[in-house]
């Protein structure tokens, strides 16, 4: 800011006002930033509230000691009744100042607005304090889904490692027939002492059924069909899949056929695609 700028503003009469407390907030605080940035400002600042000091103290008017009396009567005559006031004494009017009410200062305003403006911002504090609580609360969650998921596969794989130790399974491969494609083949495990059967699903060689459809095994004990549960080929098969326990202790064979998705009650015959016996 140039020189005859910052004469400009120290007469403009700004200055007298913010002394005064007879200014805006964005008036205050801009003399404020330009008594910090300009010595020149803020020396008549100084040199202004030093003058109005001097101008107060110099005009400042003693009460008359005849109306320090007439004070302190009418206080004890319960501040209402002055009938014992020295009519004399109305010549000392004359030496009364009237003073005019101090126009009441910014402060309580100012002050005000900071705690509206630290109430709205602790509020806002708040609310991201809570929201930040609330991912974490989500991701909590999804880390302990995670965790579940996790220990599940690792309680599946260390069954089918189970399976592969427990001597009392059989390993059985059911062979494509006439209604399969050529090369067709499912392995099964199964363990008449505990009535578990499981579907080798890694060295599945089956056509990749339709959303329509899914294949079912079935055991065939004394001549007749006991469904196993359901299961579908796709490229990435992978793993063991165990299949419905069994009662029995003696099977005639295992087969599998392609059924309607969720399976059927009785096996379609004529969709026969593997098959096999002890």
């Amino acid at each position: 800011m140039e020189v005859e700028d910052i004469k400009a503003y120290i007469e403009s009469g700004i200055l007298e006002l913010y002394v005064l407390g007879d200014v805006t907030r964005d008036e205050r605080l801009q003399v404020e930033a330009m008594a910090a940035k300009h010595p020149a400002v803020k020396a008549e600042l100084e040199e202004i509230e030093r003058s109005m000091e001097a101008y107060a103290e110099h005009n400042a008017v003693e009460p008359a000691e005849s109306l320090r009396g007439r004070v302190l009567n009418s206080v004890l005559t319960n501040l209402g009744d002055d009938s014992i006031f020295d009519k004399s004494g109305e010549s000392d009017k004359n030496n009364i100042v009237v003073l005019t009410p101090a126009k009441p200062g910014n402060f309580y305003k100012y002050a005000f607005a900071a705690c509206l403006a630290l109430l709205i911002a602790s509020g806002i504090a708040l609310i991201n304090l809570y929201n930040k609580l609330q991912e974490s609360k989500s991701q909590i969650a999804v880390l302990q889904t995670d965790r579940q998921h996790f220990a599940n596969q690792v309680n599946f794989v260390e069954s089918e490692l189970g399976v592969l130790r427990d001597t009392t399974y059989k390993f059985l491969k059911l062979n494509a027939t006439p209604k399969a494609p050529a090369g067709a083949a499912v392995s099964i495990a199964w363990s008449k002492q505990k009535h578990k059967v499981w579907v080798d699903m890694a060295s599945l060689k089956m056509p990749v059924n339709d959303q329509a459809h899914q294949y079912q095994l079935w055991a065939i004990v004394a001549g007749k069909p006991v469904d196993l549960g359901v299961f579908d080929s796709s490229p990435d098969s992978t793993g063991m899949k165990e299949m419905k326990t069994i009662a029995a202790v003696k099977t005639d064979a295992f087969a599998v056929t392609l059924e309607p998705r969720g399976g059927s009650e009785n096996p379609t015959m004529d969709q026969m695609m593997v098959i096999g016996k002890f």
